[in-house]
């Protein structure tokens, strides 16, 4: 058991870093390991997962605030929409064709992918418009942070709200309807719809992740889903290692970030993709 506990510490400590960088919750991380390597079953790893989102989002979005990297706005803003998308894709169960869905989502994640090696050969990573969008200025949504990486002060505009209030939409009904994460999905609404920098996109995703996750984690613990022996090492080590991880991100460059989290976006929409021809 000890042996167990401590295997799961150091399963939680990479998806913490992981995720914290990327955005991603850590849980698509989780899952295929507690599964495929250490037999765990799917519904247990699920419902490990599930806490390993919201140990994620509290070890890195202390530091993301802190450092004022995430944009506080913005999230609230793509938290309503995700919301009443979930409530939307639970209504719709049995009704609408899941695979349209798989097919959808598959192409966005493809597309998403394939603008960001468009960025990656851009020189800049920010680019700012003449007449800035009008509903970002209304509400306040544009900001900056400071790039630890590159020692300069970021200050950005935010575009396109209704589009980044669609996909996030779109990504609460997928969640809903599928039982699939969404963090991918938040970080394709800021960064590529939206044009927020990939730095402050993953930093606010992992914000709005745990909110997302906690509203749904009621719902597993009762169902029996979340086993403490399981769920509580792996979210220590996810603590420590999302407190790591927004540690890294910081001093890392936005281009690295964006070579690392290209083949994740690739791998899950082909993977939707095949889900869909099934």
């Amino acid at each position: 058991m000890i042996h167990f506990a401590f295997i799961m510490v150091l399963i939680g400590l990479f998806a913490g870093i992981a995720g914290a960088i990327l955005g991603i919750g850590g849980g698509m991380i989780i899952t295929p390991i507690l599964t495929l390597v250490m037999g765990v079953d799917i519904k247990y790893a699920i419902g490990a997962s599930i806490i390993a989102v919201i140990a994620t989002s509290s070890g890195s979005t202390i530091a993301y605030l802190k450092d004022q990297v995430l944009n506080l706005r913005v999230a609230m803003f793509l938290e309503i929409a995700t919301t009443v998308g979930a409530l939307a894709g639970a209504l719709l169960t049995g009704i609408l064709n899941p695979k349209f869905l798989y097919f959808l989502f598959g192409a966005l994640l493809l597309f998403s992918a394939y603008n960001s090696i468009r960025k990656l050969r851009s020189k800049q990573e920010v680019l700012h418009r003449a007449d800035p969008d009008r509903l970002a200025e209304k509400f306040n949504l544009d900001s900056s942070y400071y790039d630890k990486a590159t020692k300069q002060t970021v200050d950005y505009q935010v575009e396109n709200i209704p589009g980044g209030l669609s996909v996030m939409f779109g990504a609460g009904i997928a969640s809903g309807l599928l039982g699939i994460g969404s963090g991918a999905f938040k970080v394709i609404a800021m960064d590529t719809v939206m044009k927020m920098p990939l730095k402050a996109s993953t930093s606010t995703s992992n914000l709005m992740m745990g909110v997302t996750a906690a509203a749904s984690a009621t719902v597993y613990y009762f169902n029996g889903s979340i086993k403490p022996h399981i769920a509580v090492p792996l979210a220590l080590g996810i603590l420590v290692g999302a407190t790591i991880g927004s540690r890294i991100m910081q001093r890392m460059t936005a281009k690295t970030i964006r070579i690392i989290f290209i083949p994740i976006l690739f791998y899950i929409g082909i993977e939707m993709f095949m889900k869909g021809l099934r």
